[in-house]
C-alpha cells in the first residue's frame, strides 16, 4: 500500500495514457463497423471478414479499456482507503468512481455486443446500440476530466471535451481497423472506396478535434502567456506540434486516395506506412494528454508564470559544463553529515536526510544544480556523437556501422550519476530507491537506452538488419518519447521546475521524429520517402544532443 501511495501520481498518468488508447480504439473501432465496415461490405471482395476482423479490434479495444478502468479504480480507491481512512465503500462513492463504474458498464457493453456477434447484423437498431453505448462511453469519460471540475463554463468544456474524444476516436481510434482493411482489401476499387469513406470520416474527426480544441483553449489556457509561461500551455503546444504531424500525413494518404480514383493500380503500400505512424504519434498525444491531468489548468496559476524573458534567458546558448562537482559537496550529502554528527554527539541513531518516496522535496544547492548539468551535457555529447556517426554510417562509412554501442555507454553513465543519493554513490539501496517516482523514472529510461543500442547494434552489425529487431530502434524511441512527456522534476520552485520542462517537451518531440522516420525509412518502399526518412532520423538525434549540450537549471 505504501509503495502504491508513492508512486501513485506517475501511475496515475501512464495508465490514463493507456485508458485514452484503449477507449478511442474501442469507440473508433464501432465508428469504423457502422459508418465504413457494414455499409461496404456488400461491395468489398472480402467485405464480410474485414467486419469480423474490425468487430475484433472493437472488442480487444472494450476489453483493455475495461482492465485500464478496473485498475485505475482499485488505484484511486486504496490510495484514498490509505490516506484518508474512510472504507472502501465509502471510497466508491466518490463521483470519480461514479464515472469510471459507468464507463466499465458501457464498455462491458460494447463488449457483449460486439462479442455476440452484434456487429455483423444489419439493421438500424443494432447500429443504434453499439453508437449509444460508445456515446454513454465518451459521456462518463469526460466527467473524469479538468472540466468535471471547474466552477464557471463548464458545460461548454463538457461538450468539448465529448466532441475532441469523439474526434480523436474516428481519426486515431479508426485507424487499426482502417490498417486491417488496408491489408485484406486487394484491388484498386476496393482501396479507393475504402480511402475514400475513412477519409470524409477523419476530416469529421479533425473538425471535432479542432473546434472543441478551441473551446477548451479558451477555457483552459486563456491567454498567450499562459501557453508558453505555464507547463499546462506547454503541453498543449506539443499537443498542437505532433497534431500539425498528423495532418501533414493524413494529407499525405488524402492524396493517395485521390490517386487511386485516378489510376486504381496505384500502390497502397505508402498509406499503410503513413496510417502506421499517425497511430503511433497519436497515441504519443493520448500520453501528452494524460500528462495534462496532473497540472493545473493555465488559467488556474496566474501567480509564478515564467516570462518570456525568462526562456530566452534560460536558454540562450553557453559554453556546456564539462566538470561536475564532488558527490560529498551536494545538498543531501551534507545534510546527511551533519545529522551523523548530530547523532554523534547524542550517542544516537542518525536521521536518514534522504527516504525514497516519502514526498518531501530535496534540499538543493549549486552543486546540485551543477551535478544535474552536467549530467545533461555528456548526454548531449554522446546523443551527438551518436547522430554524427549514424550520418557517417548512412553516408557509407563502415567502422561508423557500431555508433549504436555508445548508448551503453550511455546507459552506464546514467545508472550512476542519475541519482546520487542512490546506489551506485549514495546510502540507498536500489530496490528501495524505485519508492521514489523520479528515480523509477531515470530507471526505465537508462533501461531502454540499454535495450535500444543492444538491439540496433545487431542491426547493424549482428546481420539482423532484415529481422523484426530493427523495427526495435523506433518503437523504443517512441516510447522514450511518450514517457519523456510525463517526465516530471521535484523542485519546490514552480518556475524553476517549469523551465526545466520546457527543455524536456522539445527532446520528447525531436525523439518521436527521429523514431517514426526511422520506421518509414525501413518500412516504406525503396525510394525517395525512404531515403530522405533515412537522413531526418540522424539529424533529429544530433538536435537531441544539441538541446541536451545547452540545457540549464540556473
Amino acid at each position: 500500500m505504501a509503495l502504491l501511495i508513492d508512486l501513485f501520481g506517475y501511475l496515475s498518468v501512464v495508465m490514463h495514457g493507456l485508458t485514452v488508447t484503449a477507449q478511442s480504439v474501442a469507440v473508433g473501432g464501432v465508428l469504423f463497423l457502422v459508418f465504413l465496415a457494414r455499409p461496404l461490405a456488400g461491395s468489398l471482395a472480402r467485405g464480410e471478414a474485414l467486419l469480423a476482423t474490425a468487430s475484433r479490434i472493437a472488442l480487444w479495444g472494450a476489453l483493455g479499456l475495461i482492465i485500464c478502468d478496473a485498475i485505475v479504480l482499485a488505484m484511486q480507491t486504496a490510495v484514498l482507503v490509505g490516506t484518508l481512512d474512510i472504507s472502501p465503500l465509502q471510497a466508491v462513492g466518490a463521483d470519480f468512481a461514479h464515472a469510471l463504474l459507468v464507463k466499465m458498464m458501457a464498455a462491458s457493453v460494447l463488449a457483449a455486443l460486439l462479442l455476440l456477434g452484434f456487429a455483423g447484423r444489419p439493421g438500424i437498431v443494432t447500429a443504434l446500440a453499439l453508437l449509444v453505448a460508445a456515446g454513454v462511453e465518451l459521456g462518463a469519460a469526460t466527467l473524469t476530466t479538468h472540466a468535471a471540475a471547474r466552477l464557471t463554463g463548464q458545460q461548454d468544456l463538457l461538450v468539448a471535451e465529448w466532441f475532441h474524444q469523439l474526434g480523436a476516436a474516428i481519426w486515431v481510434g479508426g485507424l487499426p481497423c482502417f490498417l486491417a482493411a488496408l491489408v485484406m482489401v486487394r484491388d484498386g476499387a476496393g482501396w479507393r472506396l475504402v480511402g475514400a469513406r475513412y477519409s470524409r470520416m477523419s476530416m469529421l474527426g479533425v473538425l471535432c478535434i479542432v473546434g472543441s480544441a478551441f473551446v477548451m483553449w479558451r477555457g483552459y489556457v486563456g491567454d498567450l502567456h499562459g501557453q508558453y509561461g505555464t507547463a499546462y500551455g506547454v503541453m498543449v503546444a506539443a499537443k498542437m506540434a505532433m497534431f500539425g504531424a498528423l495532418l501533414l500525413l493524413g494529407l499525405g494518404n488524402f492524396l493517395t486516395v485521390e490517386a487511386l480514383g485516378r489510376n486504381q493500380g496505384t500502390s497502397v503500400l505508402r498509406m499503410r506506412r503513413f496510417a502506421e505512424v499517425e497511430f503511433g504519434v497519436g497515441i504519443t498525444i493520448f500520453f501528452a494528454a494524460a500528462s495534462l491531468t496532473s497540472v493545473p489548468p493555465a488559467v488556474d496559476l496566474m501567480q509564478d508564470r515564467v516570462s518570456w524573458h525568462e526562456i530566452v534567458e534560460r536558454n540562450w546558448p553557453e559554453m556546456p559544463l564539462m566538470s561536475s562537482p564532488d558527490n560529498n559537496d551536494l545538498a543531501l550529502a551534507q545534510l546527511q553529515a551533519q545529522l551523523d554528527h548530530e547523532a554523534a554527539m547524542h550517542e544516537a541513531k542518525p536521521q536518514q536526510a534522504y527516504t525514497p518516496g516519502d514526498g518531501t522535496i530535496s534540499p538543493r544547492n549549486a552543486n546540485d544544480i551543477a551535478w544535474s548539468e552536467y549530467n545533461h551535457h555528456w548526454s548531449g555529447v554522446f546523443v551527438l556523437l551518436i547522430g554524427l556517426l549514424a550520418l557517417l554510417d548512412r553516408a557509407g562509412l563502415r567502422i561508423a556501422r557500431h555508433w549504436p554501442l555508445l548508448f551503453l555507454g550511455l546507459a552506464v553513465f546514467l545508472a550512476v550519476r542519475s541519482d546520487p543519493e542512490v546506489w551506485p554513490l549514495g546510502p540507498v539501496g536500489f530496490f528501495s530507491s524505485m519508492r521514489d517516482v523520479e528515480v523509477l523514472q531515470h530507471r526505465v529510461f537508462v533501461l531502454l537506452v540499454l535495450v535500444f543500442g543492444v538491439f540496433e547494434w545487431r542491426v547493424r552489425a549482428g546481420g539482423l538488419a532484415r529481422s523484426n529487431a530493427a523495427l526495435v530502434f523506433p518503437l523504443i524511441s517512441a516510447l522514450g518519447a511518450a514517457l519523456l512527456l510525463t517526465h516530471t522534476h521535484a523542485i519546490a520552485n514552480i518556475k524553476e521546475q517549469l523551465l526545466i520542462e520546457i527543455t524536456h517537451t522539445p527532446l520528447a518531440l525531436s525523439g518521436a521524429l527521429a523514431g517514426w522516420a526511422r520506421w518509414l525509412e525501413l518500412r516504406l518502399p525503396p525510394g525517395r520517402g525512404a531515403r530522405i526518412a533515412g537522413w531526418v532520423w540522424p539529424l533529429a538525434l544530433m538536435f537531441v544532443g544539441l538541446i541536451l549540450l545547452d540545457y540549464r537549471e540556473a
